[in-house]
C-alpha cells in the first residue's frame, strides 16, 4: 500500500475538503434523478390515462429509460468539457442543467389540463436531467478519483456512490415522510409535485458550494491538442474503453435491479404494500449507503481488480435465486435481508466504480473516456432494466429478466479478468 505520510495536513484537509464539496452536489443531482424513479406510482396516472396500472407504469418506466439515452451524449458533451475546460466549469453546468429539469416537472400541468403536450413536456424535461447526470457521473468520478489521497483511494472514492446512494435514500425518504402526511389522492393530484420541487432548490444551494472548488487539472494538459477528443481516446485507449463498458454494462444492470426498480418489484411482483415497499426500500438502501466505504477500505487492501472479481462471480451465482426467493417472499424483515445481501454484492462494485475507471485513462481524455463509457452502458443495460423487467412480465416471463442479468454478471466477471493488477496513470498523478 501507498503511505500518505507525506501529505502536510493542510493538505489533507484541502483534499478531504474538495472529497464533500463534490460528492454534495453528487448527492443532490442524484437526488433529483432517482425522485422520478420513487414518485411514478403516483403521477403515472395524471400523464398516461389508462385502466392498467402496469401499463401507466412501463410508459413512466419508458420516460425514465429515454432520460439514460441521452446520457451517451451527456458523457461526451461534458467529458469534453472536463478535460478541455476544466473538471470544475463541467461539474457546475451538469448541476445548474439538472436544477432546470427538476423546476419544470414541478410545475408541469398534467393530461387531462394539455393533452398529449404533458407527456412530451415530461419526456422533454426527463431528456434534459439525461444529459445533466450523463455529464455527472464521469466528471465527478474523475474530480474525486484525482483528489483522493494515494493508498486510501478506494475509501475516499467511495464516497462518489456514498453520496449517489444518499441521493436515492433521500428521494425514498421524502416519498416516506410524503405518504404520512398527506393521502393518497394528495400524493396522486399534487403531493408528487413537492419533491421535485425540493431538488429544485437543492440544486442551486449545490451550486454555490461547487464554486469553491479547486480545479484537478492542470492548464497545460487542457491544452493537448488530443484533450477532450473522441478520436485520440477510440485511437489509443481503445482497449480501456471497451473494458469499462463491458464490467460497467452488468454493473449498471444489477445495481438498478436491486435499487430502483426493486420497490415495483416488491409491490408488482412480491404483492406488497407501497408503503411497506418503501420502508424495506429506505432501510436497505441506508445500510448499503453505510457499505460503501468498507468495501472502498477493503479494495485498498485487497486490490480493486479482485473486488471487481468478488462483484460479478457472486453475482453471477447468487442474482437468479434471490430474486425467485423474493417473488414469493411475505416476511418484511426476510424481504430486507435477502435485499440487502445482493446490495453487499453490489457494493464490490460501486464503492470502486468510478476509481476503477479513472485508472484506466489519462488526464487529457480521463472524463471524456469515464463519462461515455460509463453513459453508453447505463443506457442500454441501466437505463433500460425496468422496461425490460416490467414488459417481460406483462407477457407472462418474468423470470427471464432474472437470468439476464445473470448472463450479465458473467460478463462483466470476463471482461474484470482484463483489468490490469495496478494503474497505469492515476498511480503517478498528483
Amino acid at each position: 500500500m501507498i503511505t500518505t505520510g507525506y501529505y502536510t495536513g493542510k493538505e489533507r484537509s484541502k483534499r478531504i475538503f474538495a472529497i464533500i464539496g463534490a460528492s454534495s452536489g453528487n448527492l443532490v443531482e442524484w437526488f433529483d434523478f432517482y425522485v422520478y424513479a420513487f414518485c411514478a406510482m403516483y403521477f403515472a396516472p395524471a400523464f398516461f390515462p389508462s385502466d392498467n396500472p402496469t401499463v401507466q407504469l412501463v410508459n413512466t418506466a419508458g420516460i425514465f429509460a429515454a432520460g439514460f439515452l441521452m446520457r451517451p451524449i451527456g458523457g461526451w458533451l461534458f467529458g469534453r468539457v472536463a478535460d478541455k475546460r476544466g473538471r470544475k466549469t463541467s461539474m457546475m453546468i451538469s448541476v445548474l442543467m439538472m436544477c432546470a429539469g427538476s423546476l419544470i416537472i414541478a410545475v408541469l400541468p398534467t393530461y387531462s389540463d394539455i393533452s398529449v403536450w404533458a407527456p412530451i413536456l415530461l419526456l422533454i424535461a426527463r431528456l434534459f436531467q439525461g444529459l445533466s447526470i450523463g455529464g455527472e457521473y464521469g466528471t465527478t468520478a474523475t474530480y474525486m478519483s484525482e483528489v483522493a489521497l494515494k493508498g486510501q483511494r478506494g475509501f475516499f472514492a467511495s464516497f462518489q456512490y456514498v453520496t449517489l446512494i444518499g441521493g436515492q435514500l433521500l428521494a425514498v425518504l421524502v416519498v416516506v415522510i410524503l405518504q404520512q402526511v398527506l393521502s393518497e389522492d394528495e400524493l396522486r393530484t399534487w403531493g408528487w409535485r413537492i419533491p421535485f420541487l425540493i431538488g429544485a432548490i437543492a440544486a442551486v444551494i449545490s451550486l454555490l458550494l461547487r464554486r469553491t472548488l479547486k480545479e484537478t487539472i492542470s492548464k497545460e494538459v487542457r491544452k493537448d491538442k488530443d484533450a477532450g477528443s473522441i478520436a485520440a481516446l477510440f485511437r489509443n485507449h481503445k482497449a480501456a474503453f471497451i473494458t469499462v463498458l463491458g464490467y460497467t454494462a452488468g454493473g449498471s444492470l444489477i445495481f438498478y435491479t436491486f435499487t430502483t426498480y426493486m420497490q415495483k418489484y416488491l409491490v408488482n411482483t412480491a404483492g406488497m404494500h407501497a408503503k411497506t415497499s418503501s420502508y424495506i426500500m429506505t432501510c436497505a438502501l441506508f445500510l448499503y449507503m453505510c457499505m460503501q466505504p468498507v468495501f472502498g477500505m477493503l479494495a485498498d487492501k485487497i486490490g480493486r481488480r479482485n473486488s471487481m472479481l468478488w462483484f460479478a462471480s457472486l453475482g453471477t451465482l447468487l442474482t437468479a435465486p434471490i430474486l425467485l426467493t423474493l417473488k414469493t417472499m411475505h416476511d418484511p424483515f426476510l424481504t430486507f435481508l435477502l435485499i440487502t445481501l445482493a446490495l453487499a454484492i453490489v457494493s464490490f462494485y460501486t464503492s470502486i466504480s468510478g476509481l476503477v475507471k479513472a485508472e484506466m485513462f489519462p488526464p487529457h481524455v480521463r472524463a471524456l473516456g469515464v463519462g461515455l463509457a460509463y453513459a453508453i452502458a447505463n443506457a442500454v443495460f441501466g437505463g433500460s432494466a425496468e422496461v425490460v423487467a416490467l414488459s417481460l412480465k406483462s407477457i407472462g416471463m418474468e423470470n427471464t429478466f432474472y437470468w439476464y442479468v445473470t448472463a450479465m454478471m458473467a460478463v462483466a466477471f470476463l471482461f474484470s479478468l482484463r483489468l490490469p493488477k495496478e494503474s497505469a496513470y492515476l498511480h503517478h498523478d498528483l
